[in-house]
């Protein structure tokens, strides 16, 4: 479908100087009447007017033409084509993350919280359709960045997460109840929340199986990802020395991640070291596409040159009938 417009409409202004061009037109024609001494009006009442003397104002109405035609060309008209090219729409994605003390172990180099950090980046970086919120929490749970498609400052407020900022534990139900809450009300037509963990719920108002049933409600996909090596981690312990490096044994409570991604249609990942983490958001990728949508593209065609060349062959027919049938001389 083609559609015509303008890009400078603003020098259509240039159309009201026609008036005062109009009243100079009439004046001047009526000052530059002939004038005649008759000793009597009969023979004037027998003579005929000359056709040139009606076709005269031929030669405003060309200029004018002329003129109106270089105005329109000035406005640069255009025509507006839909080619019918797809467009994406992104997805709407929230991360949570935790940030319990847990995540310091140095199963992952140079600990669980950095590596988890960085992969969260990476994915964010190769999605730049998508709107992108990000959610922490351990004992509890903040946003520390709303829906955006800014992504140079959700990476930025992701890269700024770190243990201690509020109460240690994991409430994962916690956090996947806020996730929630920054899709609820968006109108993508796919919502996604990629929740990771190293723990076991064991604190938080809300259970992991509740928030998991609101999420399926509203539609809501949760990837779930277990990070931690199976078996024992070093985990960092302040004594009166320093910091020294117990094993501890790794929990990760799959069965609820588990139900999690069973309930919502997402699915569950153990990620036991940085390569496995790394392949698990590519894996999400995968999965979740970018939506592409049929619709049309605009392009412009422009179209102000037939109106410049309409407008100097006016301006050369009025120059030739001033020569050859007016007998005025340039």
């Amino acid at each position: 479908m083609n559609n015509l417009d303008l890009t400078k409409p603003e020098y259509l202004w240039l159309f009201t100087a026609f008036l005062p061009m109009l009243v100079w037109y009439i004046l001047k024609n009526k000052n530059d009447a002939a004038k005649y001494r008759f000793s009597n009006l009969e023979a004037y009442k027998k003579s005929s007017t000359p056709v040139l003397y009606y076709l005269r104002h031929i030669l405003f109405i060309l200029r004018l033409s002329a003129l109106s035609l270089l105005i329109i060309a000035l406005a640069r008209p255009k025509t507006i084509i839909n080619d019918g090219s797809s467009k994406t729409e992104g997805i709407s994605i929230a991360m949570a993350i935790d940030i319990s003390g847990s995540m310091l172990a140095r199963d992952f180099k140079p600990d669980r919280l950095t590596v988890a950090k960085q992969e969260a980046i990476n994915f964010i970086s190769g999605r730049p359709n998508d709107r992108i919120a990000v959610v922490a929490f351990s004992g509890e749970s903040f946003t520390q960045c709303p829906l955006t498609s800014d992504h140079a400052t959700a990476i930025n407020l992701l890269n700024q997460l770190e243990t201690g900022i509020i109460e240690d534990g994991t409430a994962i139900g916690l956090g996947l109840a806020n996730a929630i809450a920054r899709l609820k009300d968006d109108n993508a037509k796919s919502k996604v929340i990629i929740l990771l963990t190293d723990g076991v719920n064991n604190t938080g108002e809300i259970a992991p199986s509740t928030a998991a049933d609101l999420a399926a409600a509203l539609g809501i996909r949760v990837y779930t990802i277990g990070i931690g090596n199976k078996g024992y981690a070093p985990y960092p312990v302040q004594t009166p020395m320093g910091i020294v490096y117990q094993q501890v044994e790794v929990q990760i409570d799959e069965d609820i991640l588990n139900e999690i991604s069973d309930k919502t249609g997402g699915k569950y990942f153990r990620a036991t070291n940085e390569d496995k983490l790394s392949d698990i958001y590519v894996e999400i990728d995968k999965m979740e596409k970018t939506i592409f949508e049929k619709e049309e593209n605009i392009v412009y065609k422009d179209h102000f040159l037939p109106f410049i060349i309409f407008a100097f062959l006016l301006i050369i027919e009025e120059q030739l009938l001033k020569l050859l049938f007016f007998n005025v001389k340039p």
